[in-house]
């Protein structure tokens, strides 16, 4: 019998010419702790993140201690920090946790005061809830942990504010900037400065906000820490009046928190979807801050909750 020839054997296949080029690192993980009082509000931010591929949240956190101890444990590359926290508040927890990791405030605290002591003890960032879009959300956590400092419209008006108002040190400016010679030597009068520039120094008795150099032992020194922050910041002046005494409304912290966006004009419904409750809820916190507020409109409680109120500053000295 005719022997048969065994069938052609395909050819091999071309050999990749960058095989020994090294391969390029997949890019790891954006570590992230969430610090927030309100479940619901946690809830709603793990699940944001986590849903996006480079990010993971590693740890939650319901005040200012546990998000030390989460981020000691875990190491994360950014911190979302709440600011009013019942026992430790994210303000006092601040210094401790910007030795560890690049910190951004997320928080419903519009005061520019708070603002303005948050940016001193080292945030990275400041969003108020309601002045940003969740895309803008994981845009400023991806751009604070490269450095990139991140303001919703409120916190960046409270910077300007500051910086405007700072009038303690004259910068020192690039030859030819800024002499007062060169401005009338354009045809600009004194008369024509503008009103802003006018004397805005802090009133007499003012002190600076201070607080503790924080230690390495920081478990020992937080512990030791009081809340500056879950009553009032009527405690802070900023070269303006100081600010009503809240605390004898004796509102929660949830309270207080409707209360702000019922001053800013905010409806039942925007208040629901911002605090992530029902419009249901939204109403039996109202009635409870109008028999505290002794109060039958919103416009009332309003006017006696940003001290326009003929007894606002009641009790004050």
């Amino acid at each position: 019998m005719p022997e048969h020839s065994p069938p052609p054997q395909p050819p091999p296949p071309p050999q990749n010419p960058f095989a020994d080029l090294p391969q390029p690192a997949q890019p790891s993980s954006l570590r992230v702790v969430v610090a927030d009082d309100n479940p619901v509000v946690r809830a709603g931010l793990t699940a944001l993140l986590s849903g996006r591929a480079d990010i993971t949240v590693v740890a939650e956190a319901a005040d200012g201690r546990q998000a030390c101890e989460a981020a000691h444990r875990h190491r994360p590359d950014v911190v979302l920090l709440d600011v009013r926290m019942p026992g430790v508040d994210g303000i006092s927890a601040l210094p401790y946790l910007v030795q560890i990791a690049p910190v951004v405030m997320l928080t419903y605290s519009r005061e520019s005061e708070i603002v303005q002591e948050a940016l001193r003890r080292g945030a990275g960032g400041y969003l108020v809830h309601g002045e940003f879009t969740a895309d803008q959300l994981v845009d400023a956590v991806r751009d604070i942990k490269e450095g990139r400092a991140h303001f919703t419209p409120t916190a960046a008006g409270a910077l300007l504010a500051q910086l405007r108002q700072d009038q303690t040190a004259t910068p020192s400016l690039p030859e030819g900037l800024g002499r007062s010679a060169s401005a009338t030597a354009y045809g600009i009068s004194e008369s024509a400065k503008p009103h802003s520039q006018s004397q805005h120094a802090h009133p007499p008795g003012y002190s600076s906000p201070s607080y503790a150099s924080p230690s390495s032992a920081f478990p020992e020194s937080l512990s030791q820490v009081q809340p500056h922050v879950g009553q009032s910041s009527s405690g802070w002046t900023s070269g303006r009046p100081a600010a009503p005494d809240r605390s004898r409304f004796q509102l929660s912290t949830r309270e207080a928190e409707i209360m702000d966006h019922i001053a800013s004009g905010m409806t039942n419904q925007q208040i629901a979807a911002t605090c992530f409750i029902s419009e249901k809820t939204v109403k039996n916190h109202i009635n409870r801050i109008f028999a505290k507020l002794h109060s039958t409109s919103r416009s009332e409680a309003a006017a006696k909750w940003i001290g326009t109120a003929p007894d606002s500053h009641r009790g004050q000295g």
